[in-house]
């Protein structure tokens, strides 16, 4: 085949080998306050005929609703990272009237600068198109450790009064990820889209749940899978709640998900595997190398963040194996293999074309059966694996109905939700809903 593994084990061989490792211990999190219930009607839940569905719906008109007791909290904000999501994420933020909320934005850094203000006068929502003025003039440099010191402080000084603090990474830097266990034990709460952190060395994943553990503070990421939609979350209450999940599969990566959709549509022909990437690469979906999207890493890395969760909430020991990080995912890479090591995406996407042919014999083999291809990621608890790769589906199957534009969309089958599984599906990438799916976080905070 013209694919090549970024494994050690065949990307479609019939599973792990390894020996299954107890999970971490488990874990729940703090019953959900009436207020974030409160704050989280945004949320609505439809169940539609041919399967569960979940979806969501963020109206900015009731985005929060605070009752007297959720006003008196004090929630201090510092953003690392101001780039696209974080931009966005602090426009959302600074919407929220001041009078209805508890969040203080206390300080903004970047990889060359930091802007801080203070408790008594934070970034305010007068301030919401001055921000990036004054962090441009800001002469304070990035310095994580100054900003940990400074957090350290005002959170001792109000914490008689139940002062709250909380940092959001947005970038995908792992030397800020490496920093969260730290910042859980100083008693600072996490949110972040950032997958460095859970998917990487299992070692710091073991280290960000222990620390959490010991200071109560939050670890919150339900922006790494699904951008803003619902998955950690909904994995997270099924587990916590004593669903047992038996397999979790679906599309999770935006820009396979157009690929695919473009490419393979049920019919035996269409446009030429390559032309459908470089248009994807044109508009935005792909990184500028294609490479780093057709590897697979993305989705193995998310996997990886699905199947940890799973193995800390369960209640009890699960057949999945324990990932070192995610390149333990089997992962089928769709790079032809001669295409390995191109260093530039321009030469990469001219010589694409070059394997056209094998793509579209793998398109007229799924037609002929009725079905379509999909780049798929599987977490199947009940037979140990966790993989990403092409996979065959009906026609008829929601992963070929129900897909459009870069679209997600994670199956969960469960105990509880069997036969129908339930369905999360919408957009799952793009800056606004990242962000979303971040204040979202937040609002648990509440």
């Amino acid at each position: 085949m013209f694919y090549t593994t970024r494994n050690l084990r065949p990307s479609l061989g019939k599973g792990f080998n390894s020996s299954f490792l107890r999970p971490v211990p488990p874990r729940t999190t703090s019953p959900t306050s009436s207020f974030v219930r409160s704050a989280t009607n945004h949320l609505r839940f439809f169940h539609v005929h041919a399967s569960r569905r979940l979806s969501t719906s963020y109206q900015r008109a009731n985005l929060i609703e605070l009752k007297t007791m959720a006003q008196q909290k004090e929630i201090l904000v510092a953003i690392v990272g101001v780039g696209l999501v974080g931009s966005e994420l602090i426009g959302q933020l600074l919407s929220i009237p001041a009078s209805r909320s508890p969040f203080k934005l206390v300080a903004l850094t970047s990889s060359k600068a930091t802007l801080y203000a203070s408790p008594q006068e934070p970034i305010s929502l007068d301030r919401l198109g001055q921000w990036k003025a004054l962090f441009a003039a800001s002469q304070d440099k990035a310095d994580l450790t100054e900003l940990a010191a400074k957090l350290s402080g005002w959170l001792a000084e109000g914490r008689a009064s139940g002062r709250q603090v909380v940092v959001v990474d947005n970038t995908s830097n792992e030397d800020v990820a490496s920093r969260y266990p730290e910042w859980l034990k100083a008693g600072f709460s996490v949110a972040t889209p950032n997958k460095k952190a859970f998917s990487g060395e299992k070692g710091l994943f073991d280290e960000i749940v222990a620390a959490s553990g010991v200071s109560g503070a939050k670890w919150l990421n339900e922006s790494t899978v699904g951008a803003g939609l619902p998955v950690i979350n909904t994995l997270k209450e099924l587990v916590a709640s004593g669903d047992k999940v038996k397999k979790i599969e679906g599309v999770f990566s935006g820009t396979m998900s157009y690929i695919f959709n473009e490419f393979s549509t049920g019919k035996s022909d269409g446009p030429a595997f390559s032309s459908v990437v470089a248009v994807a690469r044109e508009k935005g979906y792909t990184e500028p190398h294609p490479a780093d999207d057709l590897n697979g890493f993305d989705v193995a890395r998310k996997l990886t963040i699905v199947s940890r969760i799973i193995s800390s909430f369960s209640n009890e020991p699960t057949n999945l194996p324990e990932l070192q990080s995610f390149l333990s995912v089997q992962t089928q890479s769709l790079i032809p293999a001669a295409l390995e090591g191109i260093p530039t995406g321009d030469e990469f996407i001219k010589r694409l074309p070059e394997f056209d042919a094998e793509f579209a014999t793998l398109r007229e083999e799924a037609a002929k059966e009725g079905k379509v291809l999909r780049f798929v990621g599987v977490v199947d608890v009940e037979n140990g694996v966790v993989k990403a790769g092409l996979e065959k589906y009906s026609t008829s199957h929601p992963f070929a109905t129900s897909l459009g534009g870069s679209d997600n969309i994670i199956m969960f089958h469960t105990e509880r939700y069997s036969p129908r599984p339930l369905i999360v599906q919408g957009s799952g990438a793009g800056a606004a809903v990242t962000a979303m799916g971040v204040l979202g976080d937040l609002l648990k905070l509440a």
